[in-house]
């Protein structure tokens, strides 16, 4: 096995087309101290490398050149799973497949594992990390509606020190988040689930597997004793220029028994929070259409755990 340095460069490396890209300084800091100094002190563009699923596609294609590539894998706090005060935490690159094969969280938490194991193929998973699905800022993430309906703050770390971030306050549009220079999203914190609780995340695709969303639903829900619902958080993926948390979608559902009624305003409320894009996977018409048959699906599925759920 290959073993590379903590710091080199690339001299040549081309891209996609064969136009020979620039220099490029690669480090693999142990810590979140040095890898945030490294990334704010760049003087030129700088990324950091995870599982790379996204970024090595990008550089190949010729999209980014990066003069930096800081490699975070090497930072414990990261890549580690922890229970917290009733909740989990996991690190940004912790990899798909070792959050998706984590028993107690799965249990606690299937709609966002049910959202984690769509994204890619087993090889992908493999490699690639929620962090970079989230931070990559690509409005049909199959994890960003599922984490924001779970209420999951993000935790980061940035020349300015630490602060949180709700999952919904990351991305602010295709591309683009509302990170600062130097700042990495170190971790993300899941709540404690209180008893009755349920989730769910559904996509609908044009294929049977391994595509991008057409439209993602994520619904979580809590009922009390009587089996009326508490508390709920509805997010939809694919229907707009970031996922959208609709607060509408779940007072549809609170102080009911999530009936047929309710789940028909649901419905509704969801569709009318759509403001999608025509595109070769599904029009405006057909995604907003789409995107309230996903909720109430999802919120079935919520639903059904939920009651499971001592």
């Amino acid at each position: 096995m290959t073993i590379l340095p903590e710091s080199w460069t690339i001299h040549a490396l081309h891209n996609k087309q064969g136009r020979k890209m620039r220099e490029m300084r690669y480090e693999a800091p142990k810590t979140l101290e040095a890898a945030v100094a490294l990334l704010s002190g760049a003087q030129g563009e700088a990324r950091m490398l995870a599982g790379g699923t996204d970024l090595l596609i990008q550089m190949r294609g010729g999209r980014v050149e990066p003069e930096l590539l800081v490699d975070i894998k090497g930072i414990p706090e990261m890549t580690s799973i922890v229970a917290e005060n009733g909740g989990f935490r996991f690190g940004a690159a912790v990899g798909c497949m070792v959050l998706v094969e984590h028993e107690a969280f799965a249990k606690a938490w299937p709609g966002v594992t049910d959202a984690v194991k769509l994204i890619g193929s087993i090889q992908v998973k493999g490699r690639a990390t929620v962090g970079g699905n989230v931070c990559n800022a690509s409005p049909a993430a199959d994890s960003v509606p599922a984490l924001i309906a779970a209420g999951a703050v993000a935790s980061i770390v940035g020349p300015n020190g630490r602060r949180e971030a709700r999952v919904e306050d990351i991305a602010t549009g295709p591309g683009k988040t509302s990170l600062a220079k130097g700042e990495i999203v170190t971790s993300f914190l899941l709540p404690p689930r209180p008893p009755h609780s349920g989730d769910a995340y559904l996509r609908f695709i044009p294929r049977t597997e391994m595509d991008i969303a057409v439209v993602g639903a994520g619904v979580n829900l809590t009922l009390d004793e009587k089996g009326v619902c508490s508390q709920a958080r509805v997010s939809l993926g694919a229907v707009a220029e970031r996922a959208l948390l609709v607060p509408e979608a779940a007072a549809a559902l609170i102080g009911t028994k999530v009936d047929a009624a309710a789940l028909k305003r649901l419905a509704a409320a969801a569709s009318a929070a759509c403001r999608p894009i025509d595109d070769k996977r599904g029009t405006k018409v057909y995604r907003i259409k789409v995107a309230g048959v996903m909720a109430r699906r999802a919120a079935e599925i919520a639903l059904d755990r939920a009651r499971r759920k001592n």
